[in-house]
């Protein structure tokens, strides 16, 4: 243990965010650099628990009292060995994980619980600062060969622990760029893009391959894919975005989120001048109160919006945590992002009716107060009214992995929701074919992404060779379960 007094003597501090009118006028991320006496300060507070919950809370399984302890003692290339022994890359889930680790943590019982989130996300950050994460190429290859279908954080993470067995691997990705939704529905202002291309570099040293461009099913054929490699693993995500059928839908101006970000991403990476989807001047509603809302809000605030209305069907949450919802469990309460800080306003327990425009553009919006009775939203009635709206984003989650003939080929079985069907070990209805992250299991966090990609990981190199020195994170009790 740092300090056996140590969450006595400190209460939780993180990093301040940069002030609002000087981060919205650029797209870096928000948050200023936190001073190593303040961070190790912070992860004293980690009371070393005989249980230690954290662990439960993380996916991963992250060995969150061990690296505490080390940067605490200023050990920091021991602490990025311990972190990388469980994760990939906590430069991603240190900037973009709602951190269930920290709703878990003993302290948080009846106390502010230890910042775990930025305690990782230092040690990788001074990691590379300090030049401790390098290429670890296998000693020997094995002869065996892999296809990864997907760039995103499950595919990343699969195809770099295949790498590392000794396995030759391919990623396919079928946009320009390697990254998937974490290169082009992540705003920079949460997670700047070089990160992703330092990790890539250090993939493609270990001798990963990446075809981008190459869309499975169009350039490359599923029956190609399988007799080229010995074993596939599908990362596709769940791209599916939720519909909003309502009469007006069709006018032009409403938008799903996944078309708005990316072209905003694209300005910032040098591809256009400026998004065709652009806020400026505009009266903006994003229906959908989650993290993609509020990263719609933050990108229309830096476009420039008139106004901006976030949308949600659900009441406010509370500030605490609901005794429905008890301590190790993920809460739902009351969160401010820093978009939410920077502009707009929060409208709840709202749900909309229809859309209103003139000559085939959208124009207004028109909602309705609602109440949860017998399981179901009711509208209230005198309630509706019609907000102005110029650009509407529809941020409301997604269903499922897209179909396309190239899985169809493949004969792959999928469930009642469209998600792509697997055992426990990770493989379809087909031998040799394998499934890991949003594809198999729905709609998730990042974490459960990186997760599954090196518990797949782990399941391909068993099936190629008859055993594996993989880690495997998820017990196979969990690996069904959503979240």
């Amino acid at each position: 243990m740092a300090d056996p007094r140590g969450f006595l003597k400190a209460g939780r501090e993180l990093p301040a965010r940069r002030p609002v009118d000087v981060r919205i006028s650029d797209w870096r991320e928000v948050y200023e650099d936190f001073a190593d006496e303040r961070l190790q300060t912070q992860a004293a507070r980690c009371m070393d628990c005989g249980i230690p919950f954290c662990h439960n809370g993380c996916p991963l399984g992250n060995l969150i009292p061990e690296w505490n302890d080390m940067t605490r003692r200023s050990d920091w290339r021991g602490a990025i060995e311990r972190l990388h022994a469980t994760n990939n890359f906590p430069e991603f889930t240190g900037r973009l994980c709602p951190a269930p680790c920290e709703t878990a943590c003993v302290l948080g019982i009846n106390s502010d619980p230890v910042t775990i989130k930025q305690v990782e996300v230092s040690i990788i950050d001074r990691a590379w600062d300090e030049g401790y994460v390098e290429p670890q190429p296998p000693e020997r290859l094995t002869g065996k060969t892999v296809a990864v279908v997907g760039s995103g954080p499950a595919g990343l993470a699969a195809a770099q622990q295949l790498a590392r067995a000794g396995h030759t691997v391919a990623v396919y990705e079928r946009s320009d760029r390697i990254g998937g939704l974490l290169r082009y529905g992540i705003p920079e202002f949460k997670m700047e893009k070089h990160h992703i291309d330092r990790r890539l570099e250090q993939l493609r040293a270990e001798g990963v391959k990446f075809r981008t461009g190459v869309e499975v099913g169009v350039q490359v054929s599923a029956a190609d894919l399988r007799r080229r490699y010995d074993a596939v693993v599908i990362a596709v995500g769940a791209t599916i975005p939720r519909e909003l059928d309502v009469p007006g839908r069709e006018l032009a101006g409403i938008h799903q989120a996944m078309d708005y970000l990316p072209p905003a991403n694209r300005v910032q990476f040098g591809d256009l001048d400026i998004s065709p989807l652009h806020a400026e001047g505009k009266h903006v509603i994003v229906i959908g109160g989650g993290d993609t809302g509020a990263d719609c809000l933050g990108t229309a605030t830096r476009q420039g919006a008139a106004s901006i209305t976030q949308l949600e069907i659900l009441p406010r949450p509370t500030a605490a945590r609901p005794s429905s919802q008890p301590w190790p469990t993920y809460p739902m309460i009351y969160r401010v992002s820093s978009a939410h800080e920077e502009n707009g306003e929060r409208v709840y327990s709202v749900s909309t009716t229809r859309f209103v425009g003139e000559q085939g553009r959208v124009t207004g919006l028109e909602l309705v107060d609602v109440e949860f009775v017998d399981g179901r939203f009711a509208p209230i009635s005198g309630s509706e009214r019609v907000l102005p709206a110029d650009l509407v984003t529809l941020a409301m989650g997604f269903t499922g992995p897209e179909s396309s003939p190239w899985t169809e080929h493949l004969n792959v079985a999928l469930d009642d929701r469209g998600n792509i069907v697997r055992d426990r070990h990770y493989m379809t209805n087909v031998p040799g074919v394998f499934v890991a992250g949003d594809a198999g299991r729905g709609q998730s966090l990042i974490v459960w992404a990186i997760a599954e990609g090196r518990s797949a990981a782990a399941a391909v190199d068993t099936y190629l060779t008859g055993s594996t020195e993989l880690p495997s994170p998820i017990p196979p009790s969990a690996r069904q379960l959503t979240v």
